[in-house]
């Protein structure tokens, strides 16, 4: 599963931003907000173009930062899940970030314990309990490329959730090509873990500083700390580390071993995507460079790194760890000086799970526009999770999830078939009676594998397709409550 991860102080939630810079590419949803508001020059959007579940809830908490005033809760127990669909560049990278500050808003005194669902896949379960007792916020982040022009996020309930699952704020932040692209983004995705400034202990920062909004937190230990004095070009590392991240360093004196223990928390067993970044923070010169080795958990990583002033960056992806971990710089016999590290990121590899067949959400999608009022789960993924599925939607479990039968009698739906229906190649029943639905019965030839087509008792006109007409081992009922011929 991936790792609940970082928290974030509710006073000092990174939102102190330079007006004329401009903002980054990508989607900030305040939920629950009914309106637009700016801060420090980023737009933050109001969350009802995005989600059509759910109901709002204002915290009258003194001192909150604007994005956490406000948040969105969903009391629906009979609903699967909850989704925000948001609309993303096909093949893409982003970065999907979830923020929960409960508040009190319910008058309860823990938050519900919930699942997060992104495209069709369980990303992690949120459990904000121990940091609501704080006064904190919590957030989450996952880094994954778009396979559709759509992207859902959706909230679940699971078997430990009592009250309302709700959220604070929603950001998909738009990366680079080049950001963690050793990783393969068509089987796996990246949940971060920790991204942290060694030698530091300030606030959160994000943008400006760093282009893509990511969050680097504070990190220090009872290592000796240095400040840089040269700066670095962010464009020559693959992940475009902001500059801030080299302003301080951990050290230690010249022949000693560097030690850190970071991150502080231990880790579940799992493979993980590791970037350490280093600089030395002398002034430029011809002698600002010391060789060390690095190790982890007592695992080689990098042998003599030469580490100069313009800084460098090592990474290993599918890195295995568990427990608590342990960084090891070793200095080379004959450098001047004692090693020196200033960041690392430490992201969870999430392997990809199965996917629903694209023509399949497509034509759901469709259907589910056609219905005046379908259930309010009908969002996001209609397959996946299996457990999450659409209300009245049942799929099948190979390689490519498809969708086998559509059940909804008697649901008091209203609107009309569109042909889009046709296209649920591996559906084997429809039961759609006892609702309100008019229009035409649209062609179904197509459907092989249909065995019973149940219509009776709605608002149906028109003629039979002949294609339906003509297909034999197939249960159709119709009349009564239609006018069909």
């Amino acid at each position: 599963m991936p790792l609940p991860i970082l928290f974030i102080c509710l006073l000092s939630f990174p939102l102190s931003l330079h007006a004329s810079d401009p903002p980054p590419k990508g989607y900030r949803i305040n939920c629950g907000s009914q309106e637009e508001d700016t801060i420090g020059g980023i737009k933050w959007l109001a969350d009802d173009g995005f989600i059509e579940a759910g109901n709002i809830s204002k915290l009258n908490v003194p001192n909150i930062v604007p994005v956490l005033s406000s948040l969105r809760y969903f009391p629906d127990k009979s609903a699967r899940k909850y989704c925000y669909l948001i609309t993303v560049t096909k093949g893409t990278k982003y970065l999907i970030r979830t923020t929960y500050y409960h508040g009190g808003f319910d008058g309860g005194n823990e938050p519900a314990v919930f699942d997060q669902i992104v495209g069709g896949m369980k990303w992690s379960t949120v459990n904000t309990t121990e940091n609501h007792a704080k006064g904190l916020a919590s957030y989450y982040e996952i880094i994954m490329v778009a396979t559709r022009k759509t992207m859902s996020i959706c909230l679940a309930r699971n078997g430990y959730t009592v009250s309302s699952p709700f959220i604070s704020a929603l950001e998909v932040e738009y990366l680079e090509d080049s950001i963690y692209n050793s990783t393969d983004f068509k089987t796996h995705a990246l949940s971060t873990v920790a991204r942290h400034r060694f030698g530091y202990d300030g606030q959160i920062a994000g943008y400006p500083d760093d282009p893509f909004n990511r969050f680097w937190e504070p990190f220090k230990d009872t290592n000796p700390v240095v400040e840089s004095h040269g700066n670095i070009t962010s464009s020559h590392f693959w992940n475009f580390p902001p500059q801030m991240a080299f302003q301080t360093a951990l050290t230690t004196s010249r022949g000693k071993k560097l030690i850190v223990k970071w991150p502080a928390m231990a880790l579940p067993a799992a493979n993980y995507y590791l970037a350490l970044y280093f600089q030395d923070n002398r002034s430029p010169s011809a002698f600002s460079w010391r060789v060390f080795d690095v190790s982890v958990n007592e695992r080689t990583f990098y042998s003599g790194l030469n580490v100069s002033t313009a800084g460098t960056t090592v990474y290993g992806t599918n890195w295995p760890l568990s427990g608590q971990t342990q960084i090891t710089l070793t200095p080379d016999v004959n450098s001047s000086v004692g090693p020196v590290i200033n960041a690392g990121e430490l992201l969870m590899m999430v392997p990809l799970k199965r996917r629903t067949l694209g023509r399949d959400v497509l034509a759901m999608e469709a259907i589910a526009r056609s219905f005046n009022n379908p259930p309010s789960d009908w969002s996001g993924d209609p397959c996946l999770p299996p457990e999450n599925s659409w209300t009245g939607v049942t799929c099948s479990q190979g390689k490519h999830a498809r969708v086998t039968s559509l059940n909804l009698a008697n649901f008091g739906l209203t609107g009309s078939l569109p042909k889009s229906i046709a296209k649920l190649s591996a559906i084997s029943s429809i039961w759609l009676g006892g609702n309100k639905l008019s229009g035409p019965i649209p062609d179904m030839g197509s459907l092989k594998q249909l065995v019973s087509l149940f219509l009776q008792n709605n608002n149906l006109e028109g003629q039979i397709p002949d294609s339906l007409k003509r297909r034999s081992g197939i249960h159709i009922q119709i009349s009564p409550g239609n006018q069909i011929y």
